[in-house]
């Protein structure tokens, strides 16, 4: 799964909202503690869907702290 972090609770909800109206599985979970980001939220997402969310975001101006997926050591990295 991959994950956007966000620096404001505000950005982490809309986002929510238009990926639902995407209808892209997603899930809302605590951000990592491995990741630093201003907000405690982050949503999960599947790596097929990584095109659509990153046209999304751009498209509607979201502001994100980052996209970030795990490596084989489960260590998140940003893409």
């Amino acid at each position: 799964m991959m994950l956007i972090a966000f620096d404001s609770t505000q950005q982490a909800l809309r986002t929510e909202m238009l990926l639902e109206y995407a209808e892209i599985e997603i899930d809302l979970f605590p951000t990592p503690k491995e990741i630093t980001a201003g907000c405690a939220l982050s949503i999960q997402f599947p790596p097929a869907a990584l095109n659509e969310v990153q046209d999304i975001i751009t498209q509607e101006r979201v502001e994100i702290r980052g996209i970030f997926m795990r490596d084989d050591n489960m260590i998140y990295i940003s893409i």
